[in-house]
């Protein structure tokens, strides 16, 4: 079990709002809920019932639809699982719930009762379509699960030392020093190969090789895959696993934002919002709408039909953009970690930005915009709002960060109402010219106030 950052929010809830409202843990598959949710309870309860709805039988089912009877339910529980359950200090689970709706719908009467504890975690991907006859309780909080982040991937990996020293030089502003940088933008790219989920990570520290890295993550995106296929029913017509197949050649344009076209001719943006919606949901990408007009009200201006998608874990889209390869990995991404391989390292230090501002609690959006000195239109990566100021991010992963034409377009038209601008790179902290340099490693530290 990784140490993961989540635990402390659950617990955090626990102390406040347990009794009177149940858990929802939302997340991709495999980002690690149930092993979360499951090391939770253990520690923090005096006893636990943990009911997994990919295995449980059609007796434990049935006891659902009679929830006029709480004793009798409990009681059964009790027997089944060989379980003891004390008042006030025990815990009950329903893992993947999803895939029985009726049972996120008894969360009312449960919460009620008052006896124990409840926590539900679940994938998006199916929950959206499967509560369309049940009533959802108000009685529910959520909390969103994504991938490890790089802290979290360093911990795995025994390391406890390097992000209080990144985090203690971006409060200060003041850069790291050239050797202990190029120290973690090594293992920055080692995180970006590996990415997130919590079994890629485990086959780095079981194996030491990228290429067992590969054979997890490559099982995982064809479970994406597969579950994309079912998403939107008819409607779907394999959009969502389409989508996903052309994710890497929509991001390696110089233009990223969705093109239908390169998923299937003759189509529209239009033809795609639904499903790509409904990935958006199940969390296995990330959204980057376009806004019209920089704003803290970002919602309001944004066009929903302008969008890039991100892959929700970077590793994962490492692996999409290399699955035709047959050859050694470790090679290939020893080659990747050390800038000699020949790809567009672009896409993804970019999505990999998008994922830490994501997981840092910003909406992703993007700027395009006209200036007077050039006809063409002018875009800059990420718009986020930092101490109430829309602010404005590029991302730079070559040697030229100091370039960035349409970063300072955008500095000239609308910085009267901006944030420092940031360009995220891949060399040490800087600020030279009234723009923040930071190392990609630091973009999960943006967060919407300044230290």
């Amino acid at each position: 079990m990784f140490r993961r950052k989540i635990y402390d929010e659950i617990l955090s809830w626990k102390k406040k709002k347990a009794g009177r409202y149940a858990l929802l843990i939302e997340g991709a598959r495999r980002v690690g809920k149930s092993t979360t949710i499951e090391e939770f309870v253990r520690r923090e309860y005096d006893s636990y019932i943990i009911i997994s709805f990919e295995k449980a039988k059609t007796e434990i089912k049935d006891l659902f639809k009679r929830m006029d009877d709480l004793n009798s339910f409990f009681l059964y529980l009790q027997q089944y699982s060989g379980t003891t359950l004390y008042e006030r200090r025990s815990a009950i689970v329903f893992d993947e719930v999803q895939l029985f709706p009726l049972a996120r719908q008894s969360i009312k009467t449960l919460v009620e009762d008052g006896r124990y504890d409840y926590y539900e975690t679940g994938s998006l991907i199916s929950i959206k379509k499967n509560v369309k006859d049940i009533l959802i309780p108000s009685e529910e909080d959520t909390i969103r699960m994504y991938p490890m982040d790089f802290e979290e991937f360093l911990w795995a990996r025994g390391d406890e030392m390097t992000m209080p020293l990144v985090k203690g030089s971006f409060e200060k502003m003041a850069p790291l020093g050239n050797a202990m940088h190029e120290h973690i933008m090594r293992q920055f790219r080692e995180y970006m190969i590996t990415g997130g989920m919590p079994q890629a990570v485990q086959a780095l520290v079981s194996s030491n090789s990228f290429s067992s890295v590969e054979e997890t993550k490559r099982s995982i995106l064809d479970l994406y895959l597969k579950d994309a296929a079912k998403l939107g029913g008819a409607r779907g017509n394999n959009r969502a696993s389409s989508i996903l197949r052309a994710l890497p050649s929509n991001l390696e344009k110089h233009d990223k934002t969705f093109s239908p076209g390169i998923v299937k001719k003759n189509t529209s943006v239009r033809d795609y919002l639904a499903t790509v919606n409904d990935l958006a949901e199940s969390m296995m990408i990330n959204l980057c709408f376009r806004i019209t007009e920089p704003s803290t009200d970002q919602n309001s201006h944004r066009d929903e039909s302008d969008f890039k998608i991100y892959m929700g874990d970077t590793g994962l889209l490492l692996t999409q953009s290399f699955s035709d390869l047959a050859c050694d990995m470790d090679e290939v991404y020893e080659e990747l970690i050390n800038g000699n391989l020949n790809v567009n390292q672009g896409m993804y230090f970019e999505n990999a930005v998008a994922q830490q501002l994501k997981a840092s609690g910003h909406g992703l959006f993007f700027a395009k915009f006209q200036h007077e000195s050039s006809e063409r239109l002018q875009e800059v990566d990420f718009i986020i709002v930092r101490d109430r100021k829309p602010t404005p991010i590029e991302v730079k992963s070559g040697r030229k960060s100091k370039t960035h034409a349409s970063l300072d377009r955008y500095m000239d038209k609308y910085g009267y109402a901006s944030g420092q601008p940031i360009v995220v790179h891949s060399k040490d902290l800087e600020i030279d010219g009234g723009v923040a340099y930071i190392p990609i490693y630091m973009a999960s530290l943006l967060r919407s106030r300044t230290p």
